[in-house]
């Protein structure tokens, strides 16, 4: 089976600045989206470089492995969890999400990465953020070799 990599030549819509730097969870809503409460205000950020399945797309189904990537990352990243966010080139997308690496503060758990290291999502690459395209790649190959998370679930 081939590895599906997103490989995707778009550039975010805003420009506008954007904070990053350190916060604390406030929620997850899904496998690659959290809310992070930063210098006092609430900012939705879309981990870059992952793509897990759908769980809360108003015209899309739940995804395969949607749900255990979502508690994967809620698991990760419970309320009050203090994180350190690293931004890549774009800092926000069409959704006016902020886009982020996202590491937890206490260990430097690299989220984003370890989604797709363990089978959670594939890799997803949106120019000009790829800093870590190739990690994210190399992560995938393994999970998908080792038929971990939704490699073995989802594709046979």
């Amino acid at each position: 089976m081939l590895l599906l990599t997103a490989i995707v030549g778009l550039s975010a819509c805003s420009h506008q600045t954007a904070p990053s730097g350190d916060g604390v969870i406030v929620s997850v809503a899904d496998g690659d989206t959290v809310e992070v409460r930063i210098n006092g205000h609430k900012e939705k950020v879309r981990l870059i470089g992952v793509d897990t399945p759908e769980t809360v797309h108003p015209t899309k189904p739940v995804g395969c492995y949607g749900l255990e990537a979502s508690a994967f990352t809620k698991h990760l990243l419970p309320p009050g969890t203090k994180v350190r966010l690293v931004r890549d080139a774009e800092a926000r997308d069409y959704y006016n999400r902020l886009l982020a690496y996202v590491y937890r503060s206490s260990d430097s758990y690299f989220v984003n990465l370890e989604l797709v290291r363990l089978g959670y999502g594939v890799p997803l690459n949106i120019e000009p953020n790829s800093a870590h395209r190739q990690e994210f790649v190399d992560a995938a190959f393994t999970a998908q070799q080792a038929q971990l998370g939704l490699w073995g679930a989802c594709h046979g």
